[in-house]
């Protein structure tokens, strides 16, 4: 295990990011890479190491890289553009991953797991920008984000969350919460060009029907995915137990041969 501090130009900081690499690496030798992304629960890039048992993959052969996303999206903010998430990731984190570690750095060899705000982040990329990852993971992904009703009796707690949302996406109806969107984007991605899905979700937390209409959507314009529920809530105990299946479908899409 590796902990990294990054200085990103897009966010114009520091970035810390955790990094699990397999105990002996053969020299010039080239691995898949895996990037782990958090939720918003506050707990941030430690919390799959802390929360899971993802880091035996590594003895696998896998380079697993969990950046920190704090309560963004991994999204560019409309309303805070120093905030530029999506940049981070994509224009300085897998390009410094590439020039500190031993990884096959191509589509074929990356992919991308997230749960809650992460899942929505790795749904939005696989089919926004699908030259990215050869396989997503999704796990309880917040997909409804966009359309969520913000009760005022959940008072400061409600309040704040409905403002960190229009802060990220701007305010409803306008269109980058329109080109953000997994339910818009589905519907204009090319499914020959989209990454491998793996969609996952609790049968007892509220994402479940969010997701089996996301699923159903993805069937009829036949995508290549497949779509599980395990009995739990939305928590690190069921996302646990998603892990190994979700993996074992990721080590039978990534390019392992280098």
């Amino acid at each position: 295990m590796q902990d990294v501090t990054l200085h990103s130009s897009a966010l114009n900081r520091d970035m810390p990011y955790r990094v699990f690499l397999p105990a002996r690496v053969i020299a010039g030798q080239k691995l898949p890479v895996v990037y782990l992304l958090h939720g918003g629960d506050g707990g941030g890039f430690r919390d799959w190491s802390n929360d899971s048992d993802v880091a035996a993959y590594a003895r696998r052969g896998l380079i697993l890289v969990m950046p920190e996303g704090a309560y963004s999206y991994y999204m560019n903010a409309v309303e805070k553009p120093e905030d530029r998430y999506e940049d981070y990731v994509v224009q300085d984190l897998i390009p410094d991953v590439a020039t500190r570690f031993p990884v096959t750095d191509d589509r074929e060899s990356r992919a991308i797991v997230g749960i809650s705000m992460g899942g929505f982040a790795a749904l939005k990329w696989a089919l926004s920008r699908p030259d990215l990852f050869v396989f997503v993971g999704a796990l309880s992904p917040s997909l409804e984000v966009l359309h969520r009703n913000f009760k005022i009796r959940n008072k400061i707690s409600g309040i704040e969350e409905w403002w960190r949302i229009r802060t990220i996406f701007g305010p409803p109806g306008n269109v980058t919460r329109q080109s953000r969107d997994p339910f818009v984007l589905v519907e204009s991605a090319h499914p020959d060009q989209t990454p491998y899905i793996y969609l996952t979700v609790g049968d007892r937390e509220p994402f479940l029907e969010p997701s089996r209409r996301f699923a159903r959507r993805l069937q009829e314009r036949k995508f290549r995915f497949e779509f599980h529920t395990k009995p739990g809530i939305h928590n690190w105990s069921q996302w646990d137990e998603q892990i190994p299946e979700c993996f074992d479908s990721l080590l039978q899409h990534l390019n392992l041969t280098h």
